[in-house]
């Protein structure tokens, strides 16, 4: 009954208002497909212009779209630059079967329950639909497997498909990728070995969080590696693009580009009571029972991988805690090593963890020409990103890009930025030539990293 009072309440607060098609003159219609994760929401988070703000949502009925449901009415009812989207509610065990059939929008979105999220996207591709994908689009080989067929569909029926990037609009990301072309300051990008890779990219994350100012209540089967991924196919997924899209930017790659040379995975212990935080649940469900081992669940959120693209050498890390310590989140460090400077980004304690992005010359460059250059590029940017400029760090030969707070629109602001670039992509009826090669080879990444961790 719980369940159902609270689903009644949601739905309430986002109730329909008006007639079906009442703003059928926006271009873009939104359908929301079984959204188990906090990220389908945000993609909500604001209005656009050409998205009718009714928006269906199809589902089978319990706690992950109560809490899609919530997530929406709070920004409706926020203080501050509301929004003012319409809810139109599909519930039933053949919600899928329903939303291909009855097609109330062009644009679906899934963010949710990983097990199904490839045949969802290859469904809604074979359908004539659009797809704004969360990541990551497919957690096993097999899967792979369907997301080729799925773009090689899309292209037959000149629809897009694309996955939910965020961390190219973190600004100092971008920064690093825009400085690392400046070849008077960055010189040329090393190739690094897999002892010592030119790239390195880690991400610790927590499973206790806030997210639109709320506690985050995790469903139970985001801890069940079988329907959510492992570390090594998750996460990952981000930190694969941003090699791919800083080391060889707006070239198209191959999977034969990437060869994986070593991986491993390890866990993540929740006890009973940090089970109970995040998910509200008393025990563990008889799904994850098979990962406790004294009383203990063990989750499989954790992996690393080095490997070769092209010729360059690179190492991808991602970490889950359960919870970070007070007044900190999660925490990114990136580095990429040119022939004259090294671009690092940190977020640690002694950047407040905040991200930071340094700029140190490489042992062999000359103080003063290192000056120059920094001076030199920092002035560039300055055309592209007003107010961007330098200051010293204590360490000798190093320097810090300082960056406005404006560009610091955080990690939730970056779902709609990520919209607003698929939106015009629509626009234009076609993705640059470069993404759908690249989401192929990232994912092939993936699952190489994936195949040789369990090996072992």
């Amino acid at each position: 009954m719980r369940r159902i009072s609270l689903l009644m309440t949601a739905l309430a607060a986002t109730a329909f208002a008006g007639p079906a098609g009442a703003d059928d003159t926006r271009r873009f219609k939104i359908v929301t497909l079984d959204p188990g994760h906090f990220h389908a929401a945000l993609v909500q988070k604001f209005m656009y212009s050409d998205v009718d703000p009714t928006v269906h949502v199809y589902a089978p009925p319990g706690p992950d779209v109560e809490e899609h449901l919530k997530r929406i009415e709070r920004f409706n009812t926020r203080a501050e630059a509301p929004t003012s989207w319409r809810t139109q509610v599909h519930l039933g065990e053949d919600f899928f079967e329903r939303m291909l059939a009855e097609k109330n929008g062009n644009i679906v979105v899934i963010a949710g329950n990983n097990a199904r999220k490839t045949d969802y996207i290859l469904r809604s591709i074979q359908a004539g639909l659009n797809v704004l994908a969360d990541k990551p689009m497919a957690i096993t080989p097999a899967d792979y497997r369907k997301l080729e067929q799925a773009f090689a569909v899309a292209e037959e029926k000149d629809v897009l498909l694309y996955d939910i990037m965020t961390e190219r609009f973190e600004i100092t990301s971008i920064l690093q990728r825009e400085l690392s072309r400046d070849r008077a300051l960055f010189g040329e990008l090393t190739k690094g070995s897999p002892e010592s890779p030119a790239i390195v990219k880690e991400s610790v994350h927590h499973f206790a969080k806030e997210v639109a100012g709320a506690p985050l209540i995790r469903p139970q089967w985001f801890f069940d590696v079988r329907q959510e991924g492992e570390g090594i196919v998750d996460v990952t997924t981000h930190l694969v693009d941003l090699v791919q899209w800083q080391a060889f930017p707006e070239q198209a790659l191959e999977p034969s580009n990437a060869k994986v040379l070593s991986a491993r995975r390890w866990s993540t212990p929740l006890t009973p009571a940090q089970f109970k935080q995040v998910t509200g649940a008393d025990s563990f469900p008889d799904y994850l029972q098979q990962d406790v081992r004294d009383g203990v669940l063990h989750v499989y959120s954790n992996g690393e991988f080095t490997y070769r693209l092209r010729d360059v050498h690179a190492r991808i890390s991602v970490i889950w805690n359960f919870e970070a310590p007070p007044g900190t989140g999660d925490t990114h460090f990136s580095t990429m090593r040119g022939t004259k400077a090294a671009l690092t980004i940190r977020q640690g304690e002694a950047e407040n963890f905040r991200p930071v992005l340094y700029i140190e010359k490489a042992q062999d460059v000359d103080a003063k020409s290192f000056e120059a250059a920094a001076e030199a590029a920092i002035k560039s940017l300055q055309q592209k990103y007003p107010g961007v400029g330098l200051s010293r760090a204590d360490s000798a030969g190093i320097r810090v890009v300082t960056i406005p707070e404006k560009y610091k629109v955080g990690h939730e602001a970056h779902f709609a930025q990520v919209t607003e670039n698929f939106l015009s992509y629509l626009r234009k009826g076609e993705l640059p030539h470069w993404e759908v090669p690249n989401m192929l080879t990232k994912y092939a990444t993936i699952m190489q990293a994936y195949e040789l961790s369990r090996a072992k």
